[in-house]
């Protein structure tokens, strides 16, 4: 077991969570996009969201993968805006 995986299972137990449940994969390559995409800091930003959001149960099932692209598409949506004052 890596160090990555005893944290999760450390954090899993202490949280009440299944670790069967973590996608960690999905919630890294999420906060690679973003933090490349947009900025670094709105990575953890992004990823603590999108757990509110799961656990209110309001994130649609493609969150990860629509804010993923949100992020690939920031620089062109940015300047878009930014063109439109």
């Amino acid at each position: 077991m890596n160090v990555l995986e005893e944290w999760t299972a450390l954090v899993c137990r202490e949280l009440g969570i299944d670790p069967a449940r973590v996608d960690r994969a999905a919630v890294l390559d999420l906060t690679r996009d973003v933090a490349h995409g947009v900025t670094r800091p709105a990575a953890p930003l992004t990823a603590y969201l999108v757990g509110l959001a799961q656990g209110a149960g309001t994130a649609p099932p493609d969150a990860v993968e629509r804010l993923s692209r949100m992020a690939g598409d920031w620089g062109r949506a940015t300047a878009e805006t930014l063109g439109d004052s």
